[in-house]
């Protein structure tokens, strides 16, 4: 059987740790003039895959 190949949007999209899976913020790329300043920091950082999803985004990863 031949190996499963990964999902080349995913690979860019997250990156999978030890234990849980990094994922970047939505809504910073455009229209930032109305948004505030402290959202948009809170934006700035990455964020984790909610339990729910993650076995989804291995698949994807071919992990």
């Amino acid at each position: 059987m031949p190996k499963m190949k990964t999902k080349r949007g995913a690979a860019k999209r997250f990156t999978a740790k030890k234990s849980v899976i990094k994922r970047g913020s939505a809504f910073r790329s455009h229209i930032l003039t109305k948004k505030s300043q402290k959202r948009k920091r809170n934006l700035r950082s990455s964020k984790y895959v909610h339990a729910t999803n993650e076995a989804g985004v291995r698949r994807m990863l071919g992990q």
